[in-house]
């Protein structure tokens, strides 16, 4: 248990740094404008690039996988979805943004340097797919189903082309691609460009872990709604149990391949779900508490995710 402490105290030491940063200093939040820019343009694009880049392209024609994992996140993605109309009464509109805290991960602030840390070199191919996998699926639903509820929405086929532009043009995503296009390819960079790329991959996880904690430091912390609970407890608790039953029916896969997979889900909400909820003014305040109460609560149900896959308990036949 001690390694595991060992493991993932650096990564919630530094949100908690940050946390502690953006709670002491009255600095404004326009300043972290630069640095989010730096993280999803920068830093990420290369992590990303590097680890498509160097994976046998056969490793990522990965179908029964790819499927699984999001089926998994759809699954997370709708139940918490309907249990937030249940339980808080939300509009279709505002169980969306609901839905998305409870199957949308921090896997692009958290996930690969985490993944990496825990299982090593292998965790690198799955952790690039699912990734895609999430982004695509999710930022595809979300915008169709927050439009079909606007009474000012534009038309079905506008919002479509709006949709495919955002994630045709997304940063991680196009970088993913260009990995995977390198290692199809076996291109290989100049030394000094593969040199840049490895200072700005080594640069990803600390800064990511860093503005994370500031930013949900300046996240007010208002009243918890019902529903809000009950998200939560759909992505830390019942996401990675759902993507560990697909593991073991669309499988077998590679052990690092589904515990990856299982690590990923276990991540607390990400912070797109209040930058989303603010972007379209629909359940803002319950955003943010979900991805600050999700975060901390993160501390004990991820690190015991990590625990039952180094200790060898979390076993894929």
């Amino acid at each position: 248990m001690i390694d595991i402490l060992n493991l993932a105290l650096p990564y919630f030491g530094l949100i908690f740094i940050g946390f502690a940063c953006g709670k002491a200093k009255a600095l404004p939040e326009d300043g972290l404008a630069w640095m989010n820019f730096f993280l999803l343009y920068v830093s990420l694009p290369a992590l990303l690039f590097g680890i498509m880049a160097k994976t046998p392209f056969a490793e990522l024609n990965n179908p029964p996988f790819l499927i699984a994992t999001t089926f998994g996140t759809a699954s997370a993605f709708f139940l918490a979805m309907f249990s937030s109309q249940l339980i808080g009464r939300l509009s279709v509109r505002e169980s969306t943004l609901a839905g998305l805290a409870g199957g949308y991960g921090n896997i692009g602030y958290m996930g690969p340097g985490l993944a990496l840390a825990v299982l090593g070199s292998k965790a690198a191919a799955p952790t690039a797919l699912i990734f895609c996998c999430d982004a695509i699926f999710l930022f595809t639903v979300v915008p169709l189903l927050i439009a079909l509820t606007d009474r000012e929405h534009q038309s079905l086929l506008r919002t479509l082309g709006s949709v495919a532009r955002q994630i045709v043009l997304n940063p991680l995503i196009m970088s993913a691609c260009a990995g995977a296009l390198a290692a199809a390819f076996h291109v290989r960079p100049p030394t000094a460009i593969d040199n840049t790329l490895l200072f700005l991959q080594n640069s990803a996880a600390p800064v990511a872990l860093f503005v994370l904690g500031v930013t949900v430091a300046l996240r007010p912390l208002a009243g918890v709604p019902w529903e809000v609970p009950g998200a939560i407890a759909v992505k830390l608790l019942i996401h990675p149990l759902i993507v560990f039953g697909l593991m073991l029916e669309f499988g077998p896969f590679p052990q690092p391949w589904a515990a990856t997979a299982v690590l990923m889900a276990a991540l607390p909400p990400a912070l797109s779900v209040f930058v989303i909820a603010r972007q379209h003014d629909t359940w803002v305040e319950p955003a943010s508490v979900a991805v600050l109460i999700g975060t901390f609560a993160s501390v004990i149900t991820l690190t015991s995710v990590m625990w039952f896959i180094q200790s060898g308990r979390l076993v894929f036949p």
